[in-house]
């Protein structure tokens, strides 16, 4: 890929953590970065740049060329929504004015769906669907820390276009050179619902009962739990045409009892316990109501999304 990225314009959109590692990533590799923000964010931003703090790629200080509010930006080439699943609409409505035909729009958020509901709201524009596995917050002082020897981003259109193909094509090439992992793949939707599988039961459980993974693994009621949550979410995936395994599923059961750290929490279990709006739509509401629609038994995630209903926000 020959394109020179030094004259794209690149909009963020959200810079939260994941928002926050890919505005320091891209920052420091391109002139003409943008970066969509509002109140107390909005203005550390202008007056101290963007700082990220990552145990992959070291201290990365940026001052981005514009910070704004997203309905402010102006047109640009590359466009990440990195924003809460809740606040997609209204974010899209702030910007719609000034996408164009060919601006390229990546919303890097939780769900599957996300790359629909842009498309739907939009109505133009070259929509990429994305997911990145990465551990990143935001600090009260509104720098970003990544954690963790990996931040992978995923990207794809599924059945794509020719045109979604190049756009696809040209945004690995650019977040590549930024020195972001980035995978172009073709069953994007497939990549999706596997990240979506294991939040259904990691988010979902350590929210409902407020315990670390290690809490919920030593009990083996809870343990069991998270199994039946995995299973029932997989069986809605297979319900619905995604092309997922019994091995995926096992793998995601191997993490649970093997890789994640005893106090390893959730950001919808801190979202929920700081009294924050939360994703428990996303995470529960959603999952439940597929499987309701496709005749999926799914007791566990309906005991836990009838619970979590009780304290979430929206």
């Amino acid at each position: 890929m020959q394109t020179d990225f030094h004259h794209k314009k690149i909009g963020i959109v959200g810079i939260g953590g994941v928002g926050g590692y890919l505005a320091g990533m891209l920052g420091a590799a391109y002139p003409h970065v943008t970066l969509g923000a509002r109140n107390k964010r909005l203005l550390s931003l202008r007056t101290n740049g963007l700082i990220l703090h990552s145990e992959y790629n070291g201290e990365i200080s940026v001052v981005p060329e514009h910070v704004l509010l997203a309905e402010e930006m102006e047109p640009q080439d590359y466009l990440f929504l990195c924003v809460k699943n809740y606040s997609l609409e209204e974010v899209c409505c702030q910007i719609k004015p000034n996408i164009g035909d060919n601006t390229v729009i990546i919303p890097v958020m939780n769900g599957v769906d996300a790359g629909k509901r842009v498309r739907n709201f939009l109505g133009k524009g070259i929509v990429i669907d994305a997911l990145i596995y990465i551990v990143a917050f935001s600090g009260p002082d509104y720098s970003i820390t990544q954690q963790g020897d990996f931040a992978n981003l995923w990207i794809g259109v599924q059945n794509a276009d020719a045109p979604e193909r190049r756009a696809v094509e040209e945004t690995a090439a650019l977040l590549t050179g930024a020195g972001i992992d980035c995978y172009a793949v073709e069953d994007i939707d497939r990549e999706i619902w596997r990240k979506y599988i294991l939040n259904c039961a990691y988010n979902v459980e350590t929210a409902y009962y407020d315990n670390t993974i290690g809490q919920l693994r030593s009990d083996p009621v809870k343990a069991g739990e998270f199994e039946a949550l995995l299973d029932e979410t997989y069986r809605v995936a297979v319900k619905k045409g995604i092309h997922i395994t019994e091995a995926d599923k096992e793998e995601f059961i191997r993490r649970f009892y093997h890789v994640y750290a005893d106090d390893a929490t959730s950001s919808l279990q801190r979202d929920i316990h700081a009294g924050r709006p939360s994703e428990a739509e996303i995470f529960s509401g959603y999952i439940v109501k597929e499987a309701r629609r496709l005749q999926v038994s799914a007791p566990v995630s309906e005991k836990m999304y009838a619970g979590l209903k009780q304290t979430f926000r929206r």
